[in-house]
């Protein structure tokens, strides 16, 4: 991105010398400057940091934002939380920071800074096996039984702190603990070990299940009195090069297109409160 923007740059201050030198007479014209516009022909660049649930809704949204805004091109970093706050933390590299936990977001918020902070998404877990579900997994306390092999995210990473969680509160935290095979880095990896057939079961996000991935996966509910839900912050990271079109994108979000597209991708809405 800084290499694309150093070109930008370059062919922004191209045009401003073409046009000074095409117009320089006594009136004092200033008819050839460039601006940010799309009258301008300026190019508005934003990255976004996003958890890797997010994929599939913020690429839709993504083009759905730049459709609305002419000359506008959203980048995305997708990746675990943490280590997207640890990337922003180290590099200062994003406009956006969309996370799966309030934990990152705060230790951005804390770290770096923030503005325009707002809970815009929730997410709850579902256990995915392989089609053939060759362990007969029927109810969370499934994976409990010897000899299944369960993959998780690791700890530290959102979907996987959530599942411990949840498995904490059914009591059956130890056992599962004992029959996990593979830590994942994030929850798409955790996906991808289940439609490998690497693993019996896993547990997810609920739109981790996406229309792509569901062809490949039995889904398993895991039950509400155990579930934990997931609610996703997204702000703009203090330095943004353009924190008026990061808020934009926010705002987009935010709004009912935006919305309507996460709600169609299985997250649910932010909490009211």
């Amino acid at each position: 991105m800084r290499f694309t923007r150093s070109l930008v740059a370059v062919a922004c201050i191209s045009m401003a010398l073409v046009a000074c030198s095409n117009n320089d007479d006594s009136s004092g014209s200033t008819s050839g400057s460039t601006g940010s516009g799309s009258s301008g022909g300026g190019t508005t660049e934003l990255t976004v940091f996003a958890a890797s649930s997010l994929t599939a809704a913020f690429t839709q949204i993504g083009s759905d934002f730049e459709a609305a805004n002419a000359g506008t091109t959203v980048t995305f970093n997708f990746g675990s939380s943490g280590d997207l706050a640890a990337s922003i933390e180290s590099e200062g590299t994003a406009d956006v920071f969309a996370s799966a936990s309030g934990t990152y977001m705060d230790e951005v918020s804390d770290k770096v800074g923030v503005s325009g902070r707002v809970d815009f998404a929730q997410n709850k877990l579902v256990i995915i096996t392989p089609p053939d579900n060759p362990a007969n997994i029927t109810s969370l306390n499934d994976l409990a039984n010897p000899g299944v092999q369960v993959v998780l995210a690791a700890e530290g990473v959102p979907v996987g702190d959530y599942a411990r969680q949840a498995l904490d509160t059914a009591g059956i935290k130890e056992a599962v603990m004992a029959n996990v095979v593979s830590n994942e880095e994030d929850d798409a990896s955790v996906v991808a070990k289940i439609t490998a057939g690497e693993g019996d079961a896993a547990i997810v996000y609920v739109s981790d299940v996406t229309s792509t991935v569901a062809p490949q996966v039995n889904a398993v509910t895991v039950p509400d009195a155990v579930n934990v839900i997931a609610t996703y912050p997204i702000a703009v990271v203090t330095g943004s090069p353009n924190a008026a079109g990061a808020q934009s994108f926010d705002d987009y979000v935010t709004s009912s297109a935006g919305q309507k597209t996460l709600a169609d991708y299985g997250f649910l809405p932010p909490p009211t409160s």
